[in-house]
């Protein structure tokens, strides 16, 4: 496949740039244990352009409009592999 070169590179540019740039890494288990969670987190976290800012493993909420909801919101910050990725979802 031509372009499946293209998109590979562009993975290990985000993955080395956001995790690996950070993260000690102590051994192989170790490594492997940090990119499935890293994998995880693009496909189901991470917003991507070209998705309109939805991850490919979730789609876009729907947009608040009601003022007196975006002024009640409580949004969430959960930390991912020791703090170097940062998942943020509205609290129920």
């Amino acid at each position: 496949m031509p372009r499946m070169n293209s998109i590979m590179e562009r993975w290990v540019q985000f993955c080395r740039r956001e995790l690996l740039d950070r993260c000690l890494l102590w051994n192989e288990p170790h490594l492997r244990r940090a990119l499935r969670e890293y994998e995880h987190f693009y496909n189901r976290h991470r917003a991507h352009q070209a998705l309109r800012q939805a991850a490919p493993l979730r789609a876009v909420p729907a947009p608040i409009a009601d003022p007196e909801q975006i002024i009640s919101l409580d949004i969430r910050r959960r930390d991912r592999l020791g703090g170097v990725l940062h998942e943020y979802l509205h609290a129920a």
